[in-house]
């Protein structure tokens, strides 16, 4: 662990933004978050091996449901905040928070999110997926491959002590940007570990070298939504879940559990 106090003075001469003490995680806890992470990408495994043109979302969420219990975890988006299944599946054009539907029937060249989340011994980790469902358009390809791209590019150039918060969304924005799409500008990656949603919020737009340093014990989601035109979003207001690109076009997101240490970080959860 850091010497807290003494690496926070240090930055803070500079005017550095710097972590709370709340958002370095001890070594203890770390081990928690990646014990749940192995879960997460297990019930990731099993839901997007199975994903076929013909089912409904419904059973993408009882796969999901299912296999957390089985491996002894609880499914953190079931009744958080009023969700009410235990799994997010985005379709097409939905950019996130898409609820789980018998009657949503996946076909032939769809691409779908699955975004799960899971509790184990008390920890959380977070993670997401596209799948492309049989052969989906060339340009929903290029979609896909772009958006996991941005976040193994961002990863890349993680660095302890020297990275700064707003750098991950300027690699992501500038990479994206360059292949013609558009990055969402209102939703964002977070703190997770102890809770679902823990400070502090990753921006997937930015200036470089501005915002919070990043600091050994830090443990964040980096999770952008790419759209296929515009940037805009909007939500269904008859659900009040659901968001979805005010265009129409394809939107994708690839999202990972990132823990930072002294000379390295770690993927917990992809």
């Amino acid at each position: 662990m850091i010497n807290y106090d003494e690496v926070v003075k240090s930055y803070q001469r500079r005017g550095i933004p710097v972590p709370t003490r709340e958002m370095i995680k001890t070594d203890e806890q770390i081990e928690g978050i990646r014990a749940a992470g192995v879960v997460n990408n297990a019930v990731l495994d099993a839901a997007c091996s199975a994903i076929h043109a013909g089912m409904s979302t419904e059973e993408i969420n009882t796969i999901v449901h299912n296999k957390t219990i089985e491996l002894g975890g609880i499914p953190a988006p079931l009744n958080y905040e009023g969700f009410p299944k235990s799994v997010c599946t985005s379709v097409n054009d939905v950019v996130c928070h898409g609820i789980p539907n018998a009657h949503q029937i996946l076909k032939d060249g769809d691409i779908v999110n699955i975004d799960c989340t899971t509790i184990y011994n008390g920890y959380y980790a977070d993670a997401s997926r596209m799948v492309m469902v049989g052969f989906p358009s060339e340009e929903a390809r290029k979609l896909v491959k772009c958006t996991q791209d941005s976040v193994d590019l961002a990863v890349s150039h993680l660095k302890p002590y020297e990275s700064r918060l707003r750098d991950i969304g300027y690699y992501i924005e500038k990479f994206c940007k360059e292949q013609g799409f558009g990055v969402v500008h209102e939703i964002g990656g977070h703190g997770v570990g102890i809770d679902f949603h823990e400070d502090p919020f990753i921006y997937h737009y930015g200036k470089k070298g501005t915002g919070m340093v990043i600091l050994p014990g830090m443990v964040f989601t980096i999770e952008p939504m790419v759209n296929q035109f515009k940037r805009n979003v909007c939500i269904d207001g008859s659900d009040n879940w659901t968001i979805y690109t005010v265009d129409g076009g394809l939107s994708a997101q690839v999202e990972y559990t990132i823990a930072v240490f002294e000379d390295h970080v770690e993927i917990l959860s992809r």
